[in-house]
């Protein structure tokens, strides 16, 4: 029996490649403790903001529960707000879940599907206004790199899910797989979650 585990990667037309490749460059590097599936509403082969499409491995009706979910961003994420069976599977999916993470504008989905009512999240700075105005319910962040508030995980804008999801692995397992991750992948981990230069660039928090 596999003790890998099961990261769902939910996926829809104009997702941010990085916002999904990158995390999971992360994972797969851990191979051996993360089973990886890419998921969509009705399976079959999904379009990325920059074009580059990705086979999924399942759709709404076959996927069963991860014990991580991932949320990318993109401009996708603005059409997918009004579409509820997503959401409500969401809301689903993240009763179920260990651990729920978002990057970029991915948290105005979980957002407005009423997972992170209480919660302390934080999404893309360049996106900021247009995230929070999805749920007044969320507490949101103007200046984080990634925020974790119990079992939930949110970056800022695209890259940021990289340094997120090094954070997860260094939870999950250990802050040395964690290390030797990003050592493995040349990447300068920003280790402090408080980092986020772009909430000022961005005109959210002053000097």
């Amino acid at each position: 029996m596999s003790n890998k585990r099961s990261i769902g990667v939910l996926l829809f037309e104009g997702f941010e490649l990085l916002d999904v490749f990158g995390p999971l460059e992360m994972y797969g590097i851990a191979a051996d403790h993360f089973d990886i599936r890419l998921v969509c509403e009705h399976g079959g082969v999904i379009a990325s903001r920059q074009g580059p499409k990705s086979i999924v491995d399942c759709s709404f009706c076959d996927a069963k529960g991860f014990d991580l979910l991932l949320v990318p961003g993109g401009p996708g994420t603005r059409h997918e707000v009004g579409n509820q069976v997503l959401l409500d599977w969401l809301k689903d999916q993240s009763q179920r879940a260990t651990l729920v993470t978002s990057v970029c504008t991915g948290s105005a989905l979980l957002a407005k599907a009423g997972v992170l009512d209480g919660v302390h999240a934080t999404t893309n700075k360049m996106a900021f206004d247009w995230v929070t105005s999805q749920s007044s319910l969320v507490q949101w962040e103007k200046q984080a790199r990634w925020v974790e508030d119990g079992k939930f995980f949110s970056s800022s804008g695209v890259s940021a899910g990289i340094d997120m999801s090094l954070a997860v692995i260094a939870q999950l397992i250990s802050p040395k797989l964690a290390d030797q991750v990003a050592t493995f992948a040349e990447y300068e981990w920003h280790r402090d979650p408080s980092w986020d230069p772009f909430a000022k660039l961005h005109g959210l928090v002053g000097d």
